[in-house]
């Protein structure tokens, strides 16, 4: 670099050692590189010479101020950050580990978007990738011991459940003998293993012995499951074929387990129009809003309606079906296969859980087993030392709560 005698500019220009060592007033500003591919153009600084080409990265760059010409630190390069990617509205950490579970999260977002841009939906196809979800996000709890994502997993083993079983109703694989597809009064396995778990609930929590006792706390149950309180009226007690429903009132009120504002000849003589308000305290939300049962307000009705429709079946009715016997439709409802087989996998009931459900000695469960059979409830029925088989009836199919496959 040359200046003038003042001092006021700098002038740039390239040359040999020598010949700026020979030059007054210059000064060596750097020693010029070897190119590279990768060298930019070089460029004129402002009021100066461009540098011949070949120079290399080294060489310095200036601008102007009120000094003259200095030389300008170059910008380091922005560092980029990893693109987010998601699988059911949630980013996979770019860090997760193992890599394998983190490239099957990966894929399983790119699978469920590219399902749904399909034009024609195919439950088969979403059943497997929900239960490769539920898979996968059970292994991502592992790792992270996030508990939404073992509930996600949870909600995605349910919906390959339902996929599937829609699936089995289109096609054929769960139909009546006409041909045509099962439509269940409760639709999904959710709620099928919600009436199940106020089955054995009740089995395990009635205050009272006998068929009669065990019908009435279910209803009972029903009635009040969320909060504990609920409505009734007498037509719901003497539509149960009990015995005698104000002795069994009398003593439930008697030993606390039920609470009314009269007395249960009050009930029994309630109508729709005045109901009577009761009160089941062990089904209360405790202190921290939990309560024995999991599901909501909205599914409490729905399985109280599918228990009424089963005991207040138009032949169970005509037949006077007793307490015992409604009892026993209610539980073989809850247990079949898809098909409507006893149960699990259509191979029988075992008689010693059928006798936690249904409290009957072995030899009046036959007696049951044959209302049913009149009752166009139960067919093929077979009653040996182990187990119960047979298979309930086209009619009564749209009742059932199938087990898991």
């Amino acid at each position: 670099m040359v200046t003038d005698r003042e001092g006021r500019w700098w002038q740039v220009m390239e040359c040999c050692s020598r010949c700026a060592a020979a030059t007054p007033g210059a000064k060596t500003a750097a020693t010029s590189q070897p190119p590279t591919a990768a060298d930019p153009p070089a460029t004129a600084p402002a009021g100066g010479t461009a540098p011949a080409a070949g120079a290399g990265t080294g060489a310095p760059q200036f601008s102007d101020d009120d000094h003259g010409l200095v030389p300008v630190p170059r910008a380091a390069p922005a560092r980029r950050r990893p693109p987010q990617v998601k699988v059911a509205q949630r980013v996979i950490p770019h860090d997760l580990r193992p890599v394998v579970l983190r490239d099957e999260l990966i894929e399983l977002g790119n699978l469920f978007r590219a399902y749904q841009q399909r034009d024609q939906p195919d439950l088969e196809l979403l059943a497997d990738l929900q239960e490769r979800k539920a898979r996968a996000f059970t292994s991502w709890a592992d790792v992270t011991s996030e508990g939404p994502l073992r509930w996600e997993a949870r909600r995605a083993e349910q919906a390959a459940a339902t996929a599937r079983l829609q699936d089995q109703q289109r096609t054929g694989g769960i139909t009546g003998g006409d041909g045509t597809a099962v439509t269940r009064l409760l639709t999904v396995p959710a709620q099928w293993e919600h009436a199940r778990s106020v089955l054995a609930y009740v089995a395990d929590h009635t205050p009272l012995p006998g068929p009669d006792a065990r019908l009435l706390v279910l209803m009972l149950t029903l009635r009040t499951a969320h909060t504990g309180t609920g409505n009734l009226v007498g037509q719901d007690l003497t539509a149960l074929g009990l015995t005698d429903p104000q002795d069994l009132v009398e003593k439930l009120t008697g030993c606390g387990w039920l609470s009314l504002p009269g007395t249960a000849g009050d009930l029994l003589a309630s109508r729709p129009e005045n109901a009577t308000p009761i009160t089941v305290p062990s089904l209360a939300p405790r202190e921290d809003g939990t309560g024995p049962f999991t599901f909501g307000k909205k599914m409490r009705p729905k399985l109280s309606g599918w228990a009424q429709k089963v005991i207040s079946d138009k032949k169970l009715r005509k037949a006077k079906a007793t307490a015992a016997t409604r009892l026993l439709a209610l539980t073989l409802a809850a247990q079949t296969d898809a098909s409507g087989r006893l149960g699990p996998g259509g191979q029988g009931i075992a008689l010693t859980a059928l006798a936690a459900w249904v409290p009957a000695d072995p030899g009046e469960l036959q007696q049951l087993v044959d209302q049913l059979t009149e009752a166009d409830w139960l067919t093929d029925a077979a009653l040996t030392d182990t187990h119960l088989t047979g298979q309930l009836t086209e009619r009564v199919l749209p009742l059932t709560c199938p087990l898991r496959a």
